[in-house]
C-alpha cells in the first residue's frame, strides 16, 4: 500500500513494527491514517499510532467506558494484543493509576 519503504520495514526481534509493536499482519488489518496524510505510519506518526492500537483493540472487542481489571471483557482484549500476564497486569494497573 505504499505505506513504507522495503528498508523501512525493520522491526524488533520477532518483527514487530512501530511504536506499539504491531506485527506485519496486524499491520495490514489494523492499521489507519489517523493523521490523514495518506500513509500508515506506525513509527514516527502518533496520531497513527493510536489510531491504529484503538482500531486493534476495537477489532478484538474493547468496550468503551468499561474497566480492564483481571477477569474483565477489556483484560481479555488485551491479552489478545500481548499474551505475557506479567504485560496485561502492568498495562492493567498502569491505567488504573492514571484513571484515578
Amino acid at each position: 500500500r505504499r505505506d513504507m519503504s522495503p528498508a523501512e520495514m525493520k522491526g524488533a526481534w520477532a518483527g514487530e513494527i512501530g511504536q506499539t509493536q504491531f506485527l506485519a499482519s496486524s499491520y495490514v488489518k489494523y492499521a489507519v491514517d489517523g493523521d490523514r496524510n495518506g500513509k500508515r505510519d506506525l513509527i514516527r506518526s502518533v496520531p497513527d499510532v493510536l489510531a491504529s492500537t484503538a482500531n486493534y483493540l476495537a477489532k478484538h472487542g474493547w468496550r468503551r467506558g468499561q474497566g480492564w481489571a483481571p477477569g474483565s471483557a477489556n483484560y481479555n482484549v488485551l491479552k489478545k494484543w500481548n499474551k505475557a500476564s506479567v504485560y496485561v497486569q502492568t498495562i492493567s494497573v498502569m491505567a488504573e493509576k492514571i484513571s484515578e
